[in-house]
């Protein structure tokens, strides 16, 4: 890949990841459950969600969800309800009673954040049709496709690691102070479960 169109690719996947999303609510929660360190499992799960829809895309599965009306809204409601399903969840969670420290004394695993990360990109079909248009304009045909889309690959999993970790989890830090109580717990808990339903709402009612 020339010079010129990896910085073109690396700009664009700079301004996507900065684009808020579920990917970044899920970050900035974990964030402030889990603490900043830990809430690299779950941006890691979020990357291997990426990495298949990359993979499906050069695959050309992507094609088929978008020609596929029905087998794209069976997967755009999927992810949608599982999105609501979270924010339903991080509503109703109860305050941790020891104020003394923001993250729970029982926090949760890193299989489970990075599942719960994989899931949440993962059931995100416009991801899939956003690469299917997004990949072909740093693509050569002419030239051996395999190593194009290991540098692609990289490249957008590597920006957004660093996107999500160093601004989004970075960002909602400034948040954990409201986390030692429990009515700023639960205020916590009320903003980004509001923010997960509202972003399975849109998933299901944007076309």
């Amino acid at each position: 890949m020339a010079w010129s169109v990896w910085t073109t690719l690396a700009a664009a996947g700079v301004l996507i990841s900065l684009t808020p999303g579920a990917g970044a609510v899920n970050t900035m929660a974990n964030s402030i459950g889990v603490g900043w360190a830990r809430s690299i499992w779950g941006i890691l799960g979020q990357q291997l969600a990426l990495v298949a829809h990359v993979a499906i895309v050069a695959a050309g599965v992507g094609v088929l969800v978008a020609g596929s009306p029905v087998l794209f809204d069976v997967v755009r409601y999927g992810g949608a309800a599982y999105l609501v399903y979270l924010g339903i969840r991080q509503w109703r969670s109860r305050p941790s009673d020891d104020d003394r420290d923001a993250v729970p004394r029982g926090p949760e695993s890193r299989w489970s954040m990075v599942r719960r990360g994989l899931f949440v990109n993962l059931t995100n079909p416009k991801a899939i049709v956003f690469f299917l248009a997004f990949i072909p304009q740093f693509v050569r045909p002419d030239r051996p496709l395999l190593p194009q889309y290991v540098v692609l690959g990289v490249t957008v999993v590597v920006i957004d690691v660093l996107v999500m970790w160093f601004f989004f989890a970075t960002a909602a830090t400034g948040l954990r102070r409201l986390t030692r109580s429990p009515r700023g717990q639960r205020t916590v808990n009320r903003l980004f479960g509001g923010l997960f339903v509202g972003v399975g709402v849109l998933l299901a009612a944007v076309h």
